[in-house]
């Protein structure tokens, strides 16, 4: 899967794009974006990411701040074939932000692979990125507004490494793409370009553990 990532503020579905498998942009992507206004048709911004996954023939993920009834939440828009196939929301929000929290985790199958999506503060969570990796996805698209020091490219390196999924992360000016041999590549080009191979390794772990079970009882 060739998986081409937009950044930086000018970054929007407008630009211009390489051949891709998968095409992603972050925050910058849509914008913000209301529910209301697109079901009354005053804007079109999640047609507009379902129109250009047809016309470039690959999927696309679109970071945005969607808006419902007062309530603001950082999102990524998902589209293939001309279609909109859902959009996620992030899971986690830390003290005093302005965002509502999502409900559950993006998985989707695009272009014949398994992708999850993770957004902004679900990076900080173990548990996201695991449960995605549980669930067999061949790769992880994380998507936050910018990069403020070295920890999100750390913690991306760590979870392909322990959880066996690469990831790529787009993150303001910035891109990353992290191997499952704890390889990591990081771009600050407004166009990159990463090619993950899925792969599905395995190993057998055992561990003893007391409890749980007893000797059946005589009466039963």
């Amino acid at each position: 899967m060739i998986i081409c990532v937009a950044t930086g503020k000018k970054a929007d579905i407008t630009a211009a794009l390489p051949d891709c498998d998968l095409a992603v942009f972050g925050f910058s992507g849509l914008g913000e974006v209301d529910y209301e206004s697109e079901l009354k048709g005053v804007t079109d911004k999640f047609e507009a990411a379902a129109k250009l996954s047809k016309s470039r023939g690959c999927a696309v993920i679109c970071g945005c701040k969607t808006r419902s009834r007062g309530m603001l939440r950082k999102s990524a828009a998902v589209a293939e074939k001309g279609r909109l196939l859902g959009i996620s929301d992030m899971t986690y929000v830390l003290d005093g932000e302005q965002f509502k929290s999502g409900a559950s985790l993006g998985l989707y199958t695009l272009q014949g692979c398994k992708v999850g999506v993770c957004i902004e503060n679900d990076l900080l969570f173990p548990d996201a990125a695991k449960s995605l990796a549980s669930c067999g996805c061949n790769v992880i698209i994380a998507i936050a507004e910018q990069v403020r020091d070295v920890i999100p490219p750390l913690i991306i390196r760590a979870y392909s490494y322990l959880f066996g999924v690469p990831i790529v992360l787009c993150a303001g000016n910035a891109a990353y793409f992290s191997e499952v041999n704890g390889a990591i590549a990081g771009s600050t080009r407004g166009i990159s370009m990463f090619e993950v191979n899925p792969q599905n390794r395995y190993h057998v772990v055992t561990t003893r553990q007391r409890g749980l079970f007893s000797e059946p009882r005589a009466d039963y």
